[in-house]
């Protein structure tokens, strides 16, 4: 007779009635629980931001730091190699690539109001084509609904450049805590985690930390991963191409495509800002970066990583909805993941005949006896 879980027997011994008090009973406490937890975490948002942050810079900087462990090298001087590399590559980006992009970004904000003026015109005259051929289309009102509401947002913009150097200290000042902490993390993350999972029964333990390290390991390599390898590719395309803010516009695809979704909202936004100043070469920008996508999304990321998230993609979009919601960008960076982890949870949970375990690549849940038996083998 299999095992079954105390839990789920205890829950289908229970009468319809009293099923459905608890689920009326539980549903509001959730909620409630839900809004007290957004309640603090915004709160306390750059706080939770900062430890946030520093941990996972501190997660990806582990693997080096263990890898020179694995050689030789005490943690201490491994972690102060690896993180004087990772400041000084920082420092080197930050030096070379931001200052142009902010400068790109100025002369961005400057022109647009000729590109936006361009855009109507090149409706119109694509208007007069249309009417010319006998097509009952216009695009006058189309574009006003479109100019109109630009030039607003620019005007808005305009006003909100006298608080952006308050927002700059601040972000710095933030940026310099993490980097602080992720120093100490480095050194001693290994007992901080221990000293947190130690609370969990036994026979899941390892198993817990070794999904939430996959699903976190996988996630994060792979939007990294992807996210250089387009903005570095569409750069140099844009560049090629004579795209003005060529760099501006291959980085920011590079750094939106670091969420899900979000590499496709860049190009579509980018491509919308060049067909605003010439319709052709927006046109050419929109197929290169689609393709470049494509080829980098469905060919060289499986082979890379494998599927690294086992989630149907609505669900990758509800839960990056709901992390947005919750925590804001801060929130958008870790849902996914936590979705997955919360999934091989809940799929253990209703199949009490089996149990969750890891392989390379991801998290995935076996018949329990199976894993009996390969335990008993071992």
């Amino acid at each position: 007779m299999p095992h079954r879980n105390k839990l789920w027997i205890w829950w289908e011994s229970l009468s319809p009635v009293s099923k459905a008090i608890l689920v009326a009973t539980f549903v509001p406490l959730v909620v409630l629980n839900a809004w007290a937890f957004s309640s603090i975490f915004s709160y306390f948002h750059s706080l939770l931001a900062i430890v946030v942050g520093a941990s996972l810079l501190t997660f990806l900087l582990n693997y080096p730091v263990s890898y020179m462990q694995q050689h030789g090298t005490t943690r201490g001087r491994a972690a102060i190699i690896v993180f004087l590399f990772t400041v000084s590559v920082l420092l080197a980006i930050g030096v070379t690539l931001v200052p142009l992009a902010l400068q790109q970004a100025q002369q961005l904000v400057i022109r647009l109001p000729d590109w936006i003026d361009s855009g109507q015109r090149q409706l119109i005259l694509l208007n007069d084509q249309i009417e010319k051929a006998g097509f009952p289309i216009s695009l006058d009102v189309l574009a006003d609904q479109i100019t109109v509401p630009l030039k607003n947002q620019l005007q808005r913009l305009a006003g909100d450049i006298l608080g952006l150097a308050v927002i700059t200290v601040t972000s710095l000042l933030d940026f310099l805590l993490t980097l602080v902490l992720t120093f100490y993390l480095l050194q001693h993350c290994d007992r901080l985690w221990d000293s947190l999972v130690e609370w969990l029964p036994t026979r899941i333990r390892d198993s817990f930390t070794e999904t939430l390290r996959l699903s976190f390991q996988n996630f994060f390599f792979s939007q990294l991963i992807s996210s250089t390898s387009m903005g570095f590719v569409l750069t140099v395309i844009f560049l090629t191409l004579r795209v003005p803010f060529g760099l501006l516009f291959g980085l920011t695809i590079g750094t939106m495509a670091l969420i899900p979704f979000g590499g496709s909202v860049g190009i579509a936004v980018v491509s919308l800002l060049v067909a605003l100043r010439d319709i052709g070469l927006g046109v050419e920008v929109l197929i290169a970066s689609l393709i470049v996508q494509q080829i980098i999304e469905n060919l060289i990321m499986p082979r890379v990583l494998g599927s690294f998230t086992g989630l149907n993609p609505v669900w990758v979009f509800i839960s990056i909805l709901m992390g947005a919601r919750v925590g804001g960008l801060l929130g958008v960076v870790v849902a996914v993941p936590i979705a997955v982890v919360i999934k091989s949870i809940l799929v253990s949970l209703r199949s009490p005949s089996t149990i969750l375990v890891t392989t390379d690549t991801h998290p995935v849940t076996v018949p329990r006896t199976e894993e009996l038996s390969k335990a008993s083998e071992s």
